[in-house]
């Protein structure tokens, strides 16, 4: 969505950046993996197809995706191309016409070396707090392979529920009302993170 073309949320670990289309080639082999493929429940494209997706996600008004961005590497180069810190993304789909304020959440560390680091973890609650106080969501939903064990772990330790498992695309969905007291603790959560114009920000030295 173009709602976030020009946002760039800054946390501890990660920074969060809109998808543009340098960030295409390092996603598209990323997604020539067949484990992340499977894990994401995701077709490989070809790299025309992959610019093609990546112009419908700016584009589309019910679906929110950012790059999540390493930010230790981040802030120790200056200058650096973005490419060169990707550690994966995090979206949000808002396709259910009969819930304007659900929002379907997923999150992929792509990048070996970022996994394992609590990386997901903030981008989620990251993109959460976007979502509650940009784009109006009270309910978030999260569909993950049963196999995706420490994804499953990561959404319960945010307070996600378990809603149901589908034996026949072996996922689980698991789910979240934001009550007032949820929206006080992601709100704290996610009280370091600064937002910032996208393209006026570079790294401040370290």
């Amino acid at each position: 969505m173009k709602l976030n073309e020009n946002v760039l949320l800054l946390g501890k670990k990660v920074v969060l950046v809109p998808y543009t289309p340098a960030h295409v080639p390092r996603y598209h082999e990323w997604m020539k993996s067949e484990d992340l493929q499977r894990l994401t429940a995701s077709e490989p494209l070809s790299l025309e197809q992959e610019y093609a997706m990546q112009q419908s996600w700016r584009e589309d008004a019910d679906k929110c995706t950012f790059i999540v961005l390493d930010a230790e590497k981040w802030r120790a180069q200056p200058g650096t191309p973005e490419e060169s810190c990707m550690a994966g993304d995090v979206n949000l789909f808002l396709t259910d016409l009969g819930d304007p304020g659900l929002g379907e959440i997923e999150v992929m560390i792509a990048e070996p070396s970022c996994r394992g680091r609590g990386f997901g973890t903030e981008a989620v609650l990251m993109m959460m707090s976007y979502g509650v106080t940009k784009l109006g969501l009270r309910n978030f939903e999260a569909k993950i392979g049963q196999a995706n064990e420490p994804s499953i772990r990561m959404f319960r330790k945010l307070h996600f529920d378990q809603v149901s498992v589908s034996s026949v695309f072996q996922e689980v969905t698991l789910r979240l009302t934001v009550s007032e007291l949820e929206r006080q603790w992601l709100l704290q959560q996610t009280s370091h993170v600064q937002e910032k114009p996208y393209r006026a920000v570079s790294p401040e030295p370290p």
